[in-house]
């Protein structure tokens, strides 16, 4: 299992790794072996400021669907238009091309709340 130590997680699963006043997240390598083999990300959200802790989109793998939620409140400012016609990005490389959604962080703060990794992995391992 990867567990980069360059991102933040989320008890549910999902990363941002931050770049200045932005945030990249996306699903850890974790979640995306669970869901199996993705075949649809929506994402209808762009342009909106959404809570920490709310969903912003969904996953759809071949026997599933789970929300997404925001690991910290931001402003959804762009959707990775690569995962509309090559969603198992996601399964390949979920926390490089499978990123999902960049965002502007609306409170840096809420960072110091997430989990590093060697926490993740104590989640992550635990199931």
């Amino acid at each position: 299992m990867n567990i980069p130590t360059n991102v933040k997680y989320t008890p549910n699963h999902e990363w941002i790794r931050v770049e200045g006043g932005f945030g990249f997240i996306g699903v850890s390598d974790f979640a995306q072996s669970q869901l199996g083999d993705i075949v649809f990300v929506e994402v209808e959200t762009v342009g909106e400021e959404i809570d920490k802790g709310e969903p912003f989109g969904t996953i759809e793998a071949v026997k599933t669907v789970e929300d997404i939620y925001m690991p910290v409140s931001g402003k959804i400012i762009e959707f990775n238009e690569g995962l509309e016609s090559s969603p198992e990005k996601i399964n390949k490389d979920p926390y490089g091309e499978g990123w999902i959604v960049k965002i502007e962080l609306l409170d840096a703060s809420q960072l110091d709340g997430l989990l590093d990794a060697t926490a993740y992995a104590e989640i992550a391992t635990a199931h």
